[in-house]
C-alpha cells in the first residue's frame, strides 16, 4: 500500500526501498540529497513504515581514528548477522564540491556486503560536522531495513554538536594526543557524549587522558546517566566488545518508559524546527527581488554605511508578512 498523492514512479521507488532493494535505496538517497522535486514525496512515503532503528553517532577531533572505529564496530555487528547502514560525512572537496569518499576506502570490507549499506556525504559547507540531509538519509536506511545506523562526522571540534540531535547514542572519540585539549573541548563537544572512547589506548598518555576525563566528569552536576569511558585500539579490534556493552547500556537507559516518550517528543520538535527553518529560508531566497536587495545591502556594507548585522536586519524588515521581499517604496517585488 503506497501513500496517496505520490507519483507512480515515486511510489514504486518507495516500495522498492521498503523491500530492501539497495539500488532503489541509492537512487532515493541521491534524489533526497540533491533536493529533487520528488524528494519530499519519497520521505513522506517511507516515514512511519518501519520502526526506526537505533542510531549511533561517532564524533571527535580529526585524527582520533573515528573511521577505523566505525568500520570495525560495523564489522563486529555484521558478525552478529544484523543489517546495518553507515552514513559517513566527508569533508567537501574544494574542487568538485563532492565527498572525498575516504570512508568508503577505509570500509572496503563492508562495501561488498549486501546486508550493509554505506553512504558517503559531502558537508557542502554545512556547519556542525553533519551534512544537511543526514537525518533524511538515516530515515531511508531505516525504511530499507537497517537494524542499526552509524553516523560518522567530519571531525571539526566543537561545531559538531548537531550530531547529538541526529543520534540516539553519541560516542565522543579522543586519543592520548587529545589530552591537552580537554579543557578547550569541554564547553561543547564534551557535553554531548553519552560514551567517551579513548582510542589508540596503546599510545603513551592514555592513562592521563582517562584521568582528565574523569576529573571533568566529576565536575558535572548529578545526572541520571554518567558517560562511561571505554578504551579501544580500533585498528586491532581491541575494546570493541566493551564499547558495544556501553552502547547497549545507554540504549537501555534511554528506553526506560519515563524517558523514551520525552526524548521522542524533543527529537520530533527538533526535526520540525530544522525543517521549518530550512523551508522558510529556502522559500524566501527564491522570491523575486531577493538577489537585488542583497546586492544593494552588500554595497552598503562595503561602503561602510552599515554593519553586516544591521544590513541583515534591514533585509528581514523589508519582508512582508507573507515573506515576499519589498522594494524601497514598500511594494512587493
Amino acid at each position: 500500500m503506497t501513500r496517496a498523492g505520490a507519483p507512480d514512479g515515486t511510489a514504486a521507488l518507495v516500495e522498492s526501498v521498503l523491500r530492501g532493494d539497495a539500488r532503489a535505496l541509492a537512487r532515493a538517497m541521491s534524489l533526497v540529497e540533491n533536493e529533487a522535486p520528488d524528494a519530499e514525496a519519497i520521505l513522506d512515503g517511507v516515514y512511519g513504515r518501519r520502526e526506526p532503528p537505533p542510531r549511533v553517532g561517532v564524533t571527535g577531533p580529526p585524527g582520533a581514528g573515528k573511521s577505523t572505529l566505525v568500520a570495525e564496530y560495523a564489522l563486529a555487528r555484521r558478525g552478529e548477522g544484523i543489517r546495518l547502514g553507515v552514513v559517513a560525512v566527508d569533508p567537501t572537496s574544494p574542487f568538485t564540491g563532492g565527498a572525498i569518499l575516504g570512508d568508503r576506502v577505509r570500509m572496503s570490507e563492508l562495501t561488498t556486503d549486501p546486508e550493509a549499506f554505506i553512504r558517503s556525504m559531502a558537508t557542502r559547507g554545512s556547519l556542525g560536522g553533519l551534512a544537511a540531509r543526514t537525518e533524511e538519509l538515516c530515515e531511508l536506511l531505516g525504511a530499507w531495513g537497517s537494524a542499526l545506523t552509524l553516523i560518522e562526522t567530519v571531525g571539526v571540534g566543537q561545531s559538531e554538536l548537531d550530531v547529538a540531535e541526529a543520534a540516539d547514542t553519541t560516542l565522543v572519540v579522543l586519543t592520548p594526543e587529545s589530552g591537552d585539549a580537554i579543557q578547550g573541548l569541554k564547553a561543547g563537544l564534551m557535553e554531548i557524549a553519552d560514551v567517551f572512547v579513548v582510542n589508540k589506548a596503546d599510545h603513551p598518555g592514555a592513562d592521563q587522558l582517562e584521568a582528565a576525563l574523569r576529573s571533568t566528569l566529576a565536575l558535572r552536576p548529578e545526572a541520571p546517566w554518567k558517560p562511561p569511558i571505554v578504551r579501544t585500539v580500533a585498528i586491532e579490534r581491541a575494546g570493541l566488545a566493551e564499547l558495544h556493552e556501553a552502547v547497549l547500556a545507554h540504549r537501555a537507559h534511554i528506553s526506560a518508559p519515563d524517558r523514551r516518550e520525552a526524548r521522542r517528543r524533543e527529537k520530533a520538535r527538533a526535526r520540525l524546527r530544522t525543517a521549518v527553518r530550512e523551508g522558510l529560508l529556502g522559500t524566501w531566497w527564491k522570491r523575486r527581488g531577493v538577489e537585488r536587495l542583497v546586492d544593494v545591502a552588500a554595497e552598503e556594507v562595503l561602503s561602510g554605511r552599515v554593519s553586516p548585522y544591521r544590513a541583515a536586519r534591514n533585509l528581514i524588515e523589508r519582508m512582508t508578512d507573507h515573506g515576499e521581499p519589498r522594494n524601497d517604496t514598500g511594494r512587493k517585488g
